[in-house]
C-alpha cells in the first residue's frame, strides 16, 4: 500500500499530454480575450432614430453596453440614401457619453424618451462578472495543472470554462430583453434597434469557452480508466 501511494502522488503527465493541455488552453484564452473585448465596449446594441425625424441635416442614434451609453449626432449627407434610420455609428458625428447609475445610485437611464429596465441591466452585468471569475479560476486551476505536471486540476478548470460560457450566454440574452423593455417603455419617438459587434463578440467567446471547456473533459477521460487499474495491478503484485 505504501508503494502504491508513491506512484500515485509521483504521477505526472507526459509532453504530449502537456502539448494538449496548452492547445486547449489556448483555445480557451481565445474566449477570455474576446469577452474582455466585448464587455468594454459600449457597442452591444443601437438605437436609431429615423434620418429624416429632425427634419433638419443631423439625426441622431445611441448605442451602449453594459456599463456606459453615447448619444450620437450624425450628418444625414454621411448616412448611406438607401437606408432609412440614422447610422451606424461608425460614421463621424459628435458623441456624449456617460457611464450607467445603475451600480451607484440605482437611477434608471433614459435615452430618447425610452427608460432602461435597471433590474435586467444589473442582472446582465452581474453575470458577466460572475463569468470573468469563473474565467479566473479556470486559468488558475489550468496554471497548477502545468505547474504541478498533474491531470486533477483539469476537472475544476472544465467545469470553471464550460460554466463561464454558459454565464456569458445568459448574460447576452438578459441584456437583450433588457432591450426589448427599454423599447416598449416608450411609443413616441420611433427607433430601429439591432445588436452590435460587441454581442456578436461575446456570444462567439461564450460558445467558444465552453468548447475549450469539454476539450479539457476529453483530455482527462482517457486517465480515468487507467487510474482505476491501478489498484488491481499492485494488488496482483
Amino acid at each position: 500500500m505504501k508503494g502504491f501511494r508513491g506512484q500515485r502522488r509521483t504521477n505526472k503527465m507526459s509532453d504530449s499530454q502537456e502539448g494538449k493541455i496548452k492547445l486547449a488552453f489556448f483555445v480557451a484564452i481565445v474566449g477570455v480575450t474576446l469577452t474582455v473585448l466585448g464587455m468594454g465596449t459600449e457597442f452591444w446594441v443601437e438605437l436609431a432614430q429615423p434620418k429624416h425625424f429632425s427634419g433638419n441635416q443631423t439625426c441622431q442614434m445611441a448605442h451602449y453596453g453594459l456599463w456606459k451609453g453615447c448619444i450620437r449626432t450624425l450628418w444625414v449627407a454621411d448616412i448611406d440614401p438607401e437606408r432609412t434610420s440614422c447610422g451606424p455609428a461608425e460614421l463621424p458625428g459628435e458623441s456624449n457619453c456617460t457611464y450607467f447609475k445603475f451600480f451607484t445610485s440605482g437611477e434608471n437611464a433614459v435615452i430618447f424618451k425610452k427608460t432602461t429596465s435597471r433590474n435586467l441591466n444589473l442582472a446582465a452585468a452581474v453575470l458577466a462578472l460572475l463569468s470573468l471569475t469563473m474565467m479566473v479560476m479556470g486559468s488558475i486551476c489550468i496554471g497548477m495543472s502545468l505547474s504541478k505536471g498533474v491531470i486533477f486540476f483539469l476537472k475544476p478548470a472544465s467545469f470553471c470554462f464550460i460554466l463561464s460560457g454558459v454565464l456569458v450566454l445568459l448574460s447576452v440574452l438578459i441584456f437583450h430583453q433588457s432591450v426589448l423593455a427599454l423599447l416598449s417603455s416608450d411609443h413616441s419617438i420611433p427607433l430601429h434597434h439591432e445588436l452590435s459587434w460587441s454581442v456578436a463578440c461575446v456570444g462567439s467567446a461564450g460558445a467558444i469557452l465552453i468548447f475549450g471547456g469539454f476539450l479539457f473533459i476529453i483530455l482527462v477521460l482517457p486517465f480515468s480508466p487507467w487510474q482505476k487499474c491501478l489498484p488491481h495491478k499492485n494488488s496482483t503484485t
